[in-house]
């Protein structure tokens, strides 16, 4: 049931009892005035002279009386009904202690539940990165991430989306995306692959098949770990968490890792600063704080024009971020651009008209 939908009971319950008191209430009052009534009727029938007189007091008496009783009846009704009501209250408010009791234990169990997950991610990130920094690593990652040239290609945007509990507008950020590119002067340049509830299946499968330039996250996120959706139909409150270090690993694999790497997410800036540092992709871009859903829309579907419409992958950032200021919306400040020490976002283009 809940505890909102015990507290309107318990409310409706408690009024019901206050009414039925003030209803006996009323009911005792009445009773009590026939009952002055009918002894005073009494009285003055007993010391009149006049039968007359003595007998329309007593029949006055005895209406009183009758009326009193009349009163004292329904005021008894009412106050067990008041009782009644009083005992459905009491059992209420226990139930309601209980639901309360149980919401703040689940909510203790999952804030502990995330503190875990933040102290295994950070453990992860703290191991993965005294591996990365090896001289052997560095210098063979370094050795197989030069710079491609631009192919006469299609540049190819795989598009990974995940909320597991709805709170984000995934949906219509891909929709948006997609309209941006359609928009633009070299949209035929350029090819999509959504992948709406995005689980680890579908990073994999993305980076093996569709062999992307660059991979647009959009999702839950934090300076650790980006959360997936776990490939199951039921509602889920919990995704699957992918420590940065794994992330990075998976976006190294392929034969010709991804050129750009956008998290769309929030508190993801360090995620992006990693990649780049470790030398896994060349560009990368990530939110510097909690990032609002409308101003993560606003800044990716401006960016993807950009790159569609053949500007540089600085000039596009640039675009989207002076959309966002002419929108008047407050994540101006949020989306940064990290780049490796030798290669030029402003002369970096990631789309060329097909000839």
């Amino acid at each position: 049931m809940g505890v909102n939908e015990t507290q309107r009971q318990l409310n409706h319950k408690r009024d019901q009892r206050i009414a039925a008191d003030r209803k006996a209430g009323e009911f005792r009052r009445k009773e009590s005035e026939a009952r002055a009534k009918a002894a005073k009727a009494r009285a003055a029938a007993a010391k009149t002279s006049s039968t007359t007189t003595m007998n329309s007091k007593l029949r006055e008496a005895e209406r009183e009386e009758k009326a009193a009783a009349t009163a004292g009846k329904s005021a008894g009704e009412w106050s067990k009904k008041a009782a009644d009501y009083g005992k459905a209250e009491g059992k209420l408010e226990e139930k309601l202690t209980k639901e309360r009791a149980s919401e703040e234990a689940a909510a203790e169990r999952r804030r502990q539940l995330v503190q875990k997950r933040a102290e295994l991610a950070h453990r992860t990130e703290n191991a993965s990165l005294h591996h990365r920094i090896n001289e052997t690593e560095i210098k063979m990652i370094h050795a197989i991430r030069e710079l491609r040239a631009p192919k006469p290609e299609k540049l190819r945007v795989l598009l990974l989306g995940a909320t597991t509990d709805g709170g984000l507008r995934i949906g219509r950020e891909q929709k948006r995306i997609r309209a941006a590119v359609n928009a633009a002067i070299h949209r035929d340049a350029v090819e999509l692959d959504p992948r709406p509830a995005a689980t680890t299946a579908d990073l994999l499968d993305g980076l093996s098949s569709f062999k992307p330039h660059v991979v647009h996250f959009s999702g839950h996120s934090d300076e650790n770990f980006i959360v997936l959706e776990e490939d199951i139909d039921e509602e889920h409150e919990f995704g699957v968490d992918v420590a940065a270090g794994t992330f990075a690993r998976a976006m190294a694999a392929p034969d010709e890792p991804p050129l750009l790497v956008m998290f769309n997410s929030c508190t993801s800036a360090p995620l992006a600063e990693a990649l780049v540092a470790a030398g896994v992709v060349p560009f990368a871009i990530g939110m510097s704080d909690e990032v609002e859903d409308t101003d993560a829309i606003a800044y990716a579907a401006q960016f993807y024009a950009a790159i569609t419409d053949g500007n540089s992958i600085q000039s596009a950032h640039d675009l989207a971020v002076v959309g966002l200021e002419l929108s008047g919306l407050a994540g101006v400040d949020l989306p940064q651009l990290a780049c490796a020490p030798n290669v030029d976002p402003a002369q970096t283009f990631l789309v060329k008209k097909l000839t």
